[in-house]
């Protein structure tokens, strides 16, 4: 299936789901999701799946529920989880390297009747992560590179995650050049779109390209990264 962009009902049936969140309304619905999110979402991943290899030829991509896509439903199990049973915003994903998808760097958007956002890295470090993430920055050359870096993206326009901790971890100096990087939970860069923008194929794949490409370097830095992670 060739990936033209999403329908312009696609907004306005997730918008749909907002309001009408319950399985049962879904279950009637079905047939829209296949056809407003389902289907394009996989025609989108093998499209420009293809197009990130260009970036990263090792990337990973597939387009099934839990690879690049995530299922509609929600977890509503787990404690402090969102407990309506659906989601109304669509995640997608390409990752590289053989551990988690969410724990390894990636690139990532999602799209809402209320923004596409474009993101690469990983949002939240698991235990594993943190440590590999903390023992990376020890190097003074590695936290400073890091810096201009996330500087340098934030001067192009792009956004960095907010800190997640107040203090700094047990023996580290606060007083140390770059020591700031030491209160981040995770490590990405991120923009927000107008989510119109998925109604236009080429515009969307030419768009995402331009953005993940000046993303590059920080992936690259987080997937080095994860690669320091240390088996259990």
């Amino acid at each position: 299936m060739e990936f033209k962009g999403f329908d312009k009902k696609t907004l306005p049936f997730l918008e749909a789901i907002r309001k009408n969140n319950s399985k049962e309304w879904f279950e009637v619905h079905r047939s829209e999701y296949e056809n407003y999110i389902l289907n394009p979402s996989r025609a989108f991943v093998d499209e420009f799946g293809e197009h990130l290899m260009a970036l990263e030829p090792t990337i990973n991509f597939s387009p099934k529920i839990n690879k690049s896509l995530f299922r509609i439903y929600r977890d509503t199990r787990r404690m402090g989880a969102i407990k309506v049973p659906l989601k109304h915003r669509i995640g997608i994903i390409f990752w590289q390297g053989s551990g988690s998808r969410m724990q390894t760097s990636s690139f990532y958007l999602h799209f809402s009747p209320d923004e596409l956002f474009v993101a690469v890295g990983v949002r939240w470090f698991e235990k594993p992560m943190l440590d590999a993430y903390r023992e990376y920055i020890k190097d003074s050359y590695k936290r400073e590179a890091l810096n201009k870096l996330l500087h340098s993206l934030m001067d192009k326009g792009y956004s960095v995650i907010d800190k997640g901790y107040k203090r700094y971890p047990r023996g580290v100096n606060p007083e140390t050049m770059n020591s700031h990087l030491y209160l981040y939970k995770g490590m990405a860069t991120y923009k927000i779109l107008d989510p119109k923008l998925i109604e236009d194929g080429d515009k969307l794949i030419d768009t995402l390209y331009k953005i993940y490409e000046d993303m590059l370097p920080l992936q690259q830095i987080v997937y080095e990264i994860s690669l320091g992670v240390k088996e259990d």
